[in-house]
């Protein structure tokens, strides 16, 4: 029942996710609506950065409560709300005053990342405290492989609005959006049916901020494993001073049109779905920290092969978009799986909120991306995320498991 629940909501979060996909989709509703790159950038970051910013008092808050999933079902409403806005300021006002809309969307976008912040830090506790150690790989790769299915139907669904209305337009964008509200309804509904087993809860002198944050120094001088890990995420967020701008690079150097947003998006989908299959394996033969590292020298890959591609035929450059989805669903695979397995399960919440806040490039490399690309080019920043991601590799190290982490018990 546990992995019902988990995968039903992969798969209707993947077709949500696909509405407003953060590679295809979203850079070409910005970029009509007359967005530069360093606004897109900056959207970028808030989307996926400003959870981090709060993650630290989200995972304290959250370790005082008994039970997370009132959170997680508040978090996912909230972000629901979110898309609605989204559409329906898009409707109304996008073909007259798009500046109107890019300029509320910094609040729909920033709504949007902090439920999904909450919501993401109470998704994990409670996988950690119904899954145990040594199934959740299974687990996340069972519900990749349903997501990247639905993710191929959401890509579907993209491209057939986009070819009935000939090309993309504020009505169409607005329909997509609002499939996105619906399948986030959807996607929450199993999270009513679980049975919760209540958390540990700190001594009453550990319920403050100040002590809290008083701990954070010693949690990373005991936890060395954690600590690298921290180090590699943020070398691995490189990545996204490229990876969205991928599309918005394909429109300049191959003149693509709006009918490759559904193509591209098509083609990262299936990567998705093909690597799940390699990832899922590795993950159960190997352990997570495999698939970690595979996915940072895959990911250094795709700026040298989208360099290469520059001079090719818009169709061959789908190549670049199925690396895009190789990386992505091995990062969801590997990442959140190694994370788990890393930290103590009575302080959960702490430390994925320690985690969260301290990945703090998520928050500036979106943003210095869209600035030196508009600035200086693609090459140097696609050559710099290369060799960034190789180098999160080489931190990583080669040994496998866990290190020993003192006080670690798994639930």
């Amino acid at each position: 029942m546990t992995y019902v629940i988990f995968v039903w909501h992969g798969i209707f979060l993947a077709i949500t996710l696909a509405m407003i996909d953060f590679n295809t989709v979203f850079p070409a509703l910005i970029a009509d609506l007359g967005g530069s790159k360093v606004m897109f950038g900056t959207l970028y970051a808030i989307m996926l950065g400003a959870p981090h910013l709060l993650s630290f008092l989200f995972g304290h808050y959250l370790s005082t409560q008994r039970y997370r999933r009132k959170f997680l079902i508040l978090g996912i409403y909230l972000r629901a709300i979110s898309f609605l806005g989204m559409a329906g300021f898009t409707y109304f006002l996008g073909e007259r005053y798009p500046g109107v809309v890019l300029a509320c969307f910094f609040f729909w976008i920033l709504l949007f990342s902090l439920s999904g912040g909450l919501a993401g830090i109470s998704y994990n506790d409670i996988i950690g405290k119904l899954v145990r150690k040594g199934r959740r790989g299974a687990l996340f790769a069972a519900k990749q492989f349903g997501a990247g299915l639905a993710g191929m139907g959401g890509g579907l669904i993209v491209s057939r609005i986009i070819t009935v209305q000939r090309e993309a337009s504020p009505t169409s964008y607005a329909a997509i959006l609002l499939i996105g509200f619906v399948g986030l309804l959807i996607a929450s509904i199993p999270f009513w049916l679980i049975r919760e087993p209540a958390s540990p809860i700190p001594e009453k002198h550990g319920r403050s901020l100040g002590p809290a944050i008083r701990r954070v120094p010693a949690i990373m001088r005991q936890n060395p494993e954690f600590l690298r890990f921290i180090v590699v995420e943020n070398l691995s967020s490189f990545g996204l001073m490229a990876m969205p701008f991928y599309l918005v690079f394909a429109r300049e150097k191959l003149s693509v049109g709006d009918a490759y947003i559904g193509h591209y998006l098509l083609f990262q989908m299936a990567g998705m779905i093909l690597s799940n299959f390699a990832w899922g394996w590795a993950a159960t033969r190997f352990g997570s920290k495999c698939v970690v590292r595979a996915c940072l020298i895959v990911g250094a890959t795709i700026p040298i092969v989208a360099l290469a591609l520059s001079r090719a035929s818009a169709n061959l450059f789908s190549v670049v978009f199925l690396l895009v989805g190789f990386v992505m669903s091995g990062r969801r695979v590997g990442f959140e799986p190694y994370l788990l397995d890393l930290v103590p399960s009575a302080d959960r919440t702490v430390y994925l909120g320690i985690r969260g806040t301290m990945n703090i490039l998520v928050v500036v490399l979106p943003i210095l991306g869209g600035a030196l690309i508009q600035s200086i080019g693609y090459l140097p920043v696609f050559i710099v995320v290369s060799a960034a991601l190789a180098a999160g590799s080489f931190v990583l190290g080669r040994e496998g498991g866990v290190a020993g982490m003192r006080g670690t018990s798994s639930p």
